[in-house]
């Protein structure tokens, strides 16, 4: 019945994925009538989710709240439903770019309780770690021109309030092109750093088996991920623009470089 129950919860990640979906086509700032779909399938996955956790209540005897685990899938439940009561209450669709990817990961999470069969193949196990790392590596590329627009975003506010602009900061870009450039190079680290940490924790996952939620450097980087999670819901949603939005870049570049350094490992698995 254990089994079933997680069965139940991984079809539930899936349809939670259609509202990962929706968020991401929002951070790009693409054109996107997703949302009704979004919903319902967000709807059917918390039923669904809800069915999972019954049924383990049931097979275990006891809530399901004894391990990591099964802590982040109710918690990932109970988020759904907190959404979808003040959803139906006060209409606010702009939560979903922020509640929708934390609910998926949250679930993808719990779903990992159960291991599956390792690597039938070690060239496929091998190519998934490199799609891994080059999803990071092309986040990181747009954080850091992010970064670097962040601080001339900040160099230049400074220099527009003392009314100078001598030598080369005459030639800086206009205040408004550089948060253009941040909204869109932060949305994009986004993405890939989502895509990243998704491929990251199934590979780890199968890798592993339940053993992979117990490393240090999967915390820091899950961590990490909702910084980046916290940074495009109050540019995208809160309308944070400017230098408190400069500010909260150069803090996720921080979180980033711890990441990056614990994940220094992962190149040895490359060369094998």
């Amino acid at each position: 019945m254990q089994e079933m129950s997680i069965f139940w919860l991984r079809v539930a990640v899936v349809l939670y994925g259609v509202g990962l979906v929706h968020a991401i086509l929002t951070v790009l700032h693409r054109p996107s009538r997703l949302f009704p779909a979004a919903l319902g399938a967000f709807v059917v996955g918390a039923i669904l989710h809800l069915v999972a956790l019954v049924e383990l209540g049931f097979a275990l005897g006891r809530l399901p709240l004894d391990n990591f685990f099964e802590s982040m899938s109710a918690c990932a439940f109970l988020l759904a439903a907190l959404f979808l009561l003040v959803y139906w209450r006060y209409e606010l669709a702009s939560l979903s770019v922020f509640l929708f990817p934390l609910v998926f990961l949250m679930a993808l999470v719990g779903a990992t309780e159960l291991p599956v069969a390792t690597w039938s193949d070690e060239r496929v196990r091998d190519l998934w770690l490199l799609v891994h790392v080059l999803l990071v590596l092309a986040g990181y590329a747009a954080l850091l021109v992010a970064a670097m627009a962040s601080l001339i975003y900040l160099i230049g506010e400074r220099q527009l309030k003392q009314k100078s602009r001598a030598g080369f900061l005459e030639k800086l870009p206009p205040l408004g092109t550089l948060d253009a450039l941040i909204t869109r190079t932060i949305g994009l680290a986004f993405v890939l750093i989502t895509l990243a940490v998704i491929a990251g924790s199934i590979w780890a996952f199968v890798e592993s088996g339940t053993r992979w939620i117990t490393e240090p450097k999967v915390a820091i980087s899950l961590v990490t991920w909702g910084f980046y999670l916290l940074m495009v819901f109050l540019r995208t949603s809160a309308g944070w623009r400017g230098r408190k939005a400069a500010m909260l870049v150069l803090v996720v570049v921080g979180s980033s470089a711890l990441t990056w350094a614990a994940h220094v490992g992962l190149r040895p698995g490359l060369v094998q």
